[in-house]
């Protein structure tokens, strides 16, 4: 398993995609091996999830600097050594780690997962230098037509894709709209290559957690909203909404006294903060530091309502926070495109109030009844039925059985 994310890395969901892999994985009969980057090029990092590795699961941190920190000069840095990403050099340590564990361990299938794109550059390579067959677990589309932004980048990034799609036995995605995507933009792609395991939740996290005790319902307090990890400021322009908060407090209709949303780790806080004062809206609006994720758990569970994020410009990918929310089993404020996969997720399940991410007005307008439902709690909650079935040991079953065709299919058993 190449993974760039994995424990002790901080902040990225994809950490809880590959470290949960790697635990049910052998309950299915799959023994895990990881080859993932040394700490030190990880931003943020995290010891708490590191007591979660299977001691059964072997785990090599191959040499990696971030080129953007260890080899740059004033902050610049030529941008031969960041192709694909930043992370390029990961693939020089690797290569030649993964072909001794290949001969020390003789796995039967390679899987990679983005959106380190050097990790599937790694499982390429080392499908072509071994023949083992290849399993590459794209999660969201690696390009789009304008994704990544820089065009010598997107180029190498689709040279990538373009491998992937001739040599991998498998392409896994997380969201259906991707898989159609990937078939209009290779039409020899045979449907059957292409696998969806969506993103889930483990229900072992949320193990001896438990919502807080409510107030006695007659002591007047805020409504806490809760938006749990990074608000990316493209992908998930936060602005409408913040502009929308400022209009109803100018009308009397929130006020730090009713409402109090908390954004834990959003990234980019310099940014926000500035907007939050001169929105002035900083008094209900509040920038919260990174914490570990069983407390982030228990944040949501301690929460009134959870935000969720999500804009047009990312219809084909799923937020990993949504399947936690609606483990919680708290109300919904959904801010995402209805012609998206995150509002057909949230649809499909219950639970939400959902808004275009960029309609200032419309959010004005659903806000104060969202607030009102939940209050009164009269708010739907997300069907416990349905979200089951996004729970991780299923999800590993089905790359476990993924796994065991290809192995069969490339004649082993």
């Amino acid at each position: 398993m190449i993974a760039f994310h994995y424990p002790p890395c901080s902040g990225s969901s994809g950490v809880h995609r590959t470290l949960k892999f790697s635990h049910y994985l052998q309950a299915a009969g799959w023994q895990p091996v990881v080859l993932t980057a040394h700490p030190r090029v990880y931003e943020r990092t995290a010891e708490s999830q590191l007591s979660e590795i299977p001691p059964s699961v072997p785990v090599h941190r191959a040499f990696a600097l971030d080129a953007s920190r260890h080899l740059s000069l004033r902050g610049a840095f030529p941008r031969s050594i960041a192709l694909p990403d930043r992370w390029a050099t990961w693939w020089l340590g690797a290569v030649p780690a993964g072909l001794r564990l290949i001969r020390r361990h003789r796995p039967r299938v390679i899987w990679s997962t983005y959106p380190i794109a050097t990790a599937h550059l790694i499982g390429l390579t080392l499908h072509r230098l071994t023949g083992l067959p290849w399993v590459a677990d794209f999660r969201d589309p690696m390009t789009e037509d304008d994704y990544p932004p820089d065009a010598l980048r997107r180029r190498v990034y689709r040279w990538i894709e373009r491998q992937a799609v001739a040599r991998a036995s498998r392409l896994v995605f997380v969201a259906e709209s991707a898989v159609d995507l990937y078939m209009k933009r290779y039409p020899g792609l045979a449907r059957e290559r292409c696998q969806l395991i969506p993103n889930g939740y483990d229900e072992s996290d949320f193990r001896g957690l438990a919502p807080a005790l409510s107030p006695n319902g007659h002591v007047e307090r805020p409504l806490r909203l809760l938006h749990a990890g990074l608000i990316y400021q493209e992908e998930r322009d936060p602005r409408p909404f913040f502009r929308s908060l400022s209009r109803l407090k100018r009308d009397g209709r929130v006020s730090r006294q009713t409402l109090r949303i908390d954004l834990r780790a959003a990234g980019s806080e310099p940014v926000y903060a500035s907007i939050l004062r001169e929105l002035d809206i900083d008094d209900i609006v509040h920038l919260l530091p990174s914490i570990p994720y069983r407390q982030v758990l228990q944040e949501c569970l301690d929460a009134d309502a959870l935000v969720l994020m999500q804009g047009a410009w990312c219809n084909n990918q799923i937020p990993a926070k949504a399947y936690e929310y609606l483990r919680v089993g708290k109300p919904i404020l959904g801010l995402a495109s209805e012609a998206g996969d995150t509002a057909a997720l949230l649809r499909r399940t219950g639970g939400a109030t959902l808004v275009d991410l960029d309609d200032e007005a419309g959010i004005c307008a659903a806000l104060p009844d969202f607030l009102r439902r939940v209050r009164a709690r009269s708010h739907p909650l997300p069907d416990s039925a349905q979200v089951v079935s996004y729970a991780r040991d299923r999800q590993a079953v089905v790359l476990a059985e993924t796994l065991t065709q290809v192995l069969r299919a490339s004649g082993g058993r």
